[in-house]
């Protein structure tokens, strides 16, 4: 059986990243460190305090205090290194230096979750091969069974609703919509294929959870194409 990667499994948690990255792009705001956040990241080395701030036009000081900042939000990395290049004695002080972050910032309103989509389809094709059968079949089953792992780290059906980037709602207490479909632009040119995916990896994630719930494909304008309803109990015959 072939695992999902981990960056599906992590998706479905909400994740402190997205607030961290909203962070981050506020942070460029502000015209100085946005100023040097582009001259280091455009030197493609690291590059000191000193050498910023006289790009910049600022003080030192002021260079250093926005460039520590852009290092708290995580757009810039700090090391340190003799500037000289020499070691040993008398080789100078080490100075501090500010590189760009390898860190990948991915922001989108409303939130998609296009990632996620790409593993399973990937998977789901790579097993189609190895087994020689269609990947519409391998992709329910690769889906559902993503989804069972993002349940694994999820607190609840909220929580992992959430974090996925459905944005549910409660629309009476029999229903839950999703207004966001988290691959909205995949499902706009492969519909049924994604929404066959879409409806997999709900079904899995909220069986990983043994929540009681009717999952089903229900698509209408403006929402996600899946609808979420509470399982009708079974009646007992004696």
């Amino acid at each position: 059986m072939t695992d999902m990667p981990a960056q599906a499994d992590a998706a479905a948690i909400p994740d402190p990243g997205a607030k961290a990255d909203l962070g981050a792009l506020a942070a460029l705001g502000e015209p100085a460190r946005r100023a040097l956040y582009a001259y280091v990241a455009a030197q493609g080395r690291a590059v000191s305090r000193d050498e910023a701030a006289g790009a910049t036009g600022m003080r030192r000081a002021t260079a250093a205090f926005h460039l520590e900042r852009l290092v708290e939000d995580g757009l810039l990395e700090a090391g340190f290194a003799r500037l000289s290049g020499r070691t040993g004695p008398g080789a100078g002080r080490t100075a501090k230096l500010y590189s760009r972050a390898h860190r990948q910032i991915d922001v989108s309103l409303p939130p998609r979750r296009y990632a996620v989509a790409g593993d399973i389809l990937a998977c789901a094709v790579e097993e189609a091969q190895r087994r020689s059968v269609p990947v519409s079949e391998t992709v329910t089953r690769v889906a559902e069974r993503a989804g069972r792992q993002m349940a694994a780290g999820a607190a609840g059906v909220a929580d992992l609703l959430a974090g996925l980037g459905y944005e549910p709602r409660d629309v009476d207490p029999d229903e839950t919509q999703l207004t966001n479909c988290p691959f909205h632009e995949l499902a706009v040119r492969h519909r049924e294929l994604v929404c066959t995916l879409n409806l997999h990896l709900l079904r899995g994630a909220l069986a990983g959870l043994g929540a009681p719930a009717r999952v089903r494909l229900d698509p209408a304008e403006g929402r996600c194409c899946v609808m979420i309803t509470p399982e009708e109990p079974r009646t007992s015959h004696r």
